[in-house]
C-alpha cells in the first residue's frame, strides 16, 4: 500500500470526472473541481442578477493574486495576470534588455511556445542557441555554451513531452554567477511540485493555470523579480502605469511604469477565471504542494514497476531526482494506443515518443492498475488474434 499523504478519497470526490473515467491526462488539463465550479457559478449568478459587483470581483482577484504569490514564495506585487504561458513567455522575452548580437541559451526540443517567444527576437538581431536535450540538464550542460554575448537562459522546469525535471536551482546559481537573466516556464510544474522564485533567482517565471492550478484555460501568471526594475513592458495600457490618468486622457509626459508587476498587464482581466483561481488555490493549500508531489511520486513508482513488468519502456528519466512526479511517457505507439485507451474509458495524451500518462492529486492506485490492466488485455487480445 502507498503512503497516504492526505485523504485522497475525499479529494477525489471533489473531481466528479475522475469518478466517471480513469483520468490520467492532467498534463493536458485537469478536470474541474467542485470548488472551482462553485466559484464560477457564483460569478455567473452575480453577473446575471445584478450586472456584477465589480469592486468585489477585483477584491477577490487581488486575494487570488496574493495566494498565487505565496505559491511562488513571492510578493503579490511581483505577480501579473496574463492569458496563458505563451503570453507570459512573450512578455518576459520582450522585457529583457537584449540587443543585436546578444544570445539566449535554450534546450532543443523544449516547449515550442517558450522557444518561439525568443526565436521571434531574431528581428532584433538576437540569437537563440540550443543545447541538447538530455536526461539530466544541469549548470554544466549550459556552461560550455556561454560566451561574452550570452545574456539569458530560458527553459522549462519540467518537460511536457517526457517528464524531465531539470536542475533549475543549479542553473539558477550559474545565472547569478554569470550575471544572466533566468526565465522559467513552470506550466508543467506549478501546483504539483514546489517552485521557490527567490531560491531560483529567476527574473521571470510564467505559467498557465489549467493544469496543476486546476482552472480552465484562459488565465496565466507571470512572476517578475521586482528588484530588476530595468525589465520593462513591450506593450502599454493605462493600467500598466504608475499613475493611470483619472480622466482617461493619455499624456505622453506621464508614462512611468507601475512599480509592481501590474506594469506587464495590458487590459481587462479574466475576472471569472481569477475567482476560480482563488478557490483552486485554497484547495491546493489545504492539501499541500509537497503532499501532492509525494502522492504523485508514489503513483509514478507503481506505474514504472507495472510498465517494467509488461516490458514497456519509459521515454523519460526514471530516477526520482531527474523525473517530474506526475508526467510519464510509455514507449508505445500513440496512433494505436490512445484510441484503445479511450475505448476502455481511460484518458491519456499522445506524445512525441509514446503515450503520456499524467497524474493529479485525485488519482489513485486503482487508476494506475486500470491502465496496466488495459495494457495487459490489449496484449492478450493481440496474441489471441
Amino acid at each position: 500500500m502507498m503512503t497516504q499523504y492526505f485523504d485522497v478519497g475525499a479529494i477525489r470526490k471533489l473531481f466528479p470526472a475522475a469518478e466517471k473515467i480513469v483520468y490520467l491526462d492532467s498534463g493536458f488539463q485537469t478536470p474541474m473541481s467542485q470548488p472551482v465550479k462553485a466559484a464560477l457559478e457564483s460569478f455567473v449568478a452575480e453577473s446575471y442578477e445584478s450586472a456584477g459587483p465589480k469592486s468585489l470581483w477585483i477584491e477577490r482577484m487581488e486575494r487570488a493574486r496574493a495566494k498565487a504569490a505565496a505559491l511562488f514564495n513571492a510578493a503579490a506585487t511581483e505577480i501579473a495576470f496574463t492569458k496563458n504561458t505563451s503570453e507570459s513567455m512573450n512578455i518576459a522575452a520582450n522585457a529583457l534588455p537584449l540587443k543585436s548580437g546578444d544570445n539566449v541559451l535554450m534546450i532543443h526540443g523544449d516547449h515550442p511556445n517558450n522557444t518561439y517567444a525568443f526565436l521571434n527576437l531574431k528581428r532584433k538581431g538576437v540569437e537563440v542557441r540550443f543545447i541538447p536535450m538530455a536526461e539530466a540538464v544541469t549548470a554544466e550542460s549550459f556552461l560550455p555554451h556561454i560566451d561574452a554575448r550570452t545574456r539569458a537562459i530560458s527553459m522549462s522546469c519540467v518537460t511536457f513531452h517526457a517528464g524531465h525535471r531539470f536542475d533549475i536551482e543549479g542553473i539558477g546559481r550559474l545565472c547569478r554567477e554569470k550575471n544572466l537573466y533566468y526565465v522559467l516556464d513552470a506550466m508543467q510544474a506549478i501546483g504539483v511540485t514546489p517552485i521557490d522564485a527567490k531560491k531560483l533567482g529567476a527574473a521571470f517565471i510564467g505559467c498557465g493555470t489549467h493544469k496543476g492550478l486546476l482552472v480552465p484555460q484562459g488565465l496565466g501568471l507571470l512572476y517578475w523579480n521586482s528588484k530588476l526594475t530595468e525589465l520593462e513592458p513591450a506593450y502599454l495600457a493605462a493600467i500598466s502605469l504608475a499613475d493611470p490618468p483619472a480622466d482617461l486622457v493619455a499624456r505622453p509626459n506621464d508614462m512611468a511604469f507601475a512599480p509592481t508587476a501590474i506594469r506587464f498587464e495590458i487590459g481587462n482581466y479574466n475576472l471569472p477565471a481569477t475567482q476560480a483561481l482563488g478557490a483552486a488555490l485554497d484547495l491546493i493549500e489545504s492539501v499541500g504542494v509537497g503532499n501532492i508531489e509525494a502522492h504523485c511520486f508514489g503513483l509514478g513508482d507503481r506505474l514504472i514497476a507495472g510498465l517494467d513488468e509488461l516490458g514497456i519502456g519509459l521515454v523519460g528519466p526514471r530516477a526520482r531526482h531527474l523525473r517530474a512526479p506526475h508526467i510519464y511517457v510509455a514507449a508505445i505507439a500513440a496512433a494505436e494506443w490512445v484510441a484503445y485507451f479511450e475505448s476502455r474509458n481511460i484518458r491519456v495524451s499522445p506524445e512525441r515518443d509514446g503515450v503520456r500518462i499524467s497524474l493529479g492529486m485525485f488519482n489513485t492506485e486503482a487508476d494506475i492498475d486500470a491502465l496496466l490492466a488495459a495494457i495487459r488485455a490489449h496484449g492478450r487480445a493481440a496474441r489471441a488474434s
